[in-house]
């Protein structure tokens, strides 16, 4: 991981068309501001891990429930 220190209004420049733009620093929260194509994706992580362990807990499969869900009658 690449660990660099900005300044409010500094930037992170990643390849030829992504920069990230430090807006604003507040106690413990910083407003970032980000151009990027459209064509990339955005996403805030902690929600990317909230779908990943829902998606995961989802295929889980509970063997009394899927016994009694297949058994005929």
């Amino acid at each position: 991981m690449l660990v660099l220190s900005r300044k409010t209004n500094e930037t992170i420049k990643i390849g030829d068309n992504i920069e990230l733009r430090i807006l604003e620093v507040k106690g413990d929260t910083i407003r970032i501001g980000i151009e990027a194509p459209k064509s990339v994706d955005i996403l805030r992580g902690e929600l990317v891990q909230s779908i990943t362990d829902t998606n995961t807990e989802s295929m889980s499969v509970n063997l009394d429930i899927f016994a009694e869900l297949t058994k005929k009658e």
